[in-house]
């Protein structure tokens, strides 16, 4: 049944397909060497991890479904819309998960060299580093699905974007689960 919103869904297409790519090109802008001896610390894999996520996350396709035969053109757009949205929906809450934590690994990072200013850690560092990792582990605790999800959701709310065909957590937690990158 046509309900006449198509130009708003079009429209909120462009805004998510516009949020996820400004995430992916913020990913690939977080980035900060990992000297050899602090290869396997955890800000520097949850790093390297995120990138590779948003590789594979890149390197996914979308797949339009088959229209039904006796569907008019609105109500074969408005579908067609729909899905556009819930799988640009769960990219873009993929993507900015994967932002949060490189954000996150990055300042762990920053914080880590200011301690050490370019020195090998030593006891002296041990405190304020395992202060560092602690704050660091605390934060990557706190970025939740439904912590990912609400802050998107504020962010577009803040913007005024038209969100009647949003999809909840769980729809976007399910199309993740049927379409894995």
């Amino acid at each position: 049944m046509a309900d006449g919103l198509n130009q708003a869904r079009a429209l909120r297409v462009a805004e998510i397909i516009n949020d996820y790519r400004t995430l992916l090109l913020h990913i690939c802008e977080e980035t900060i060497p990992s000297p050899i001896e602090e290869y396997f610390e955890e800000g520097h894999v949850i790093m390297r991890e995120g990138h590779t996520a948003a590789q594979a996350l890149m390197g996914s396709n979308y797949t339009p479904a088959a229209v039904p035969s006796n569907a008019s053109n609105e109500e074969a757009e408005r579908a067609e819309l729909q899905r556009v949205i819930l799988d640009g929906s769960a990219r873009r809450f993929q993507a900015h998960r994967i932002y949060l934590r490189i954000a996150a690994a990055k300042r762990w990072a920053l914080h880590r060299a200011n301690i050490l200013r370019g020195q090998q850690p030593t006891a002296q560092h041990a405190a304020q580093l395992a202060t560092v990792s602690n704050s660091f582990r605390q934060e990557l605790a706190q970025i939740t699905d439904q912590y990912v999800v609400s802050d998107l959701r504020t962010a577009d709310l803040r913007a005024g974007h038209w969100l009647d065909d949003d999809p909840s957590l769980a729809t976007i937690l399910r199309w993740i689960q049927m379409h894995p990158s």
